[in-house]
């Protein structure tokens, strides 16, 4: 799991077999870390359509197929979370996740900073209030 100037992210995660393994291992994290209780309680009881949506984001989003935009357009992050409350607390637990998955998954040093400063990037990005109740994915925190 090395990344070479030779090989996209998504190859150097292990293709589709390693972004899957990163996935599960990413919501298994945020279903058992009481620490992340409060981006758990964003998206519905099956995390099975966040997976696959997430699967197919990162697989394009680290230079592999782009699923997510084959289904359903450009991704727009951004707008697409738009009707959730996304505060420090929910991406400080999100990126919680995504550290520990990342950590065990990725032992080369070097493409671990990598990742976790482009899942940080991104993160980052998604903060749009200063601070918001739980929400659940599908109902607007105003409804």
């Amino acid at each position: 799991m090395n990344l070479t100037t030779d090989m996209t992210p998504y190859e150097a995660l292990g293709g589709e077999a390693g972004i899957h393994q990163l996935v599960d291992r990413f919501y298994t994290l945020m279903d058992e870390l009481p620490e992340a209780y409060t981006v758990r309680k964003m998206h519905p009881e099956s995390l099975a359509g966040s997976a696959e949506s997430l699967f197919e984001f990162l697989s394009g989003w680290l230079g592999g197929p782009q699923l997510y935009a084959a289904k359903k357009g450009h991704p727009r992050l951004r707008m697409r979370h738009a009707p959730y409350a996304v505060d420090q607390v929910v991406h400080d637990e999100w990126m919680l996740c995504m550290a520990q998955a990342i950590e065990e998954q990725v032992p080369d040093a070097q493409f671990r900073a990598w990742l976790l400063g482009t899942f940080a990037q991104m993160a980052n990005h998604m903060i749009n209030t200063k601070s918001a109740p739980p929400c659940q994915f599908g109902m607007p925190a105003s409804a």
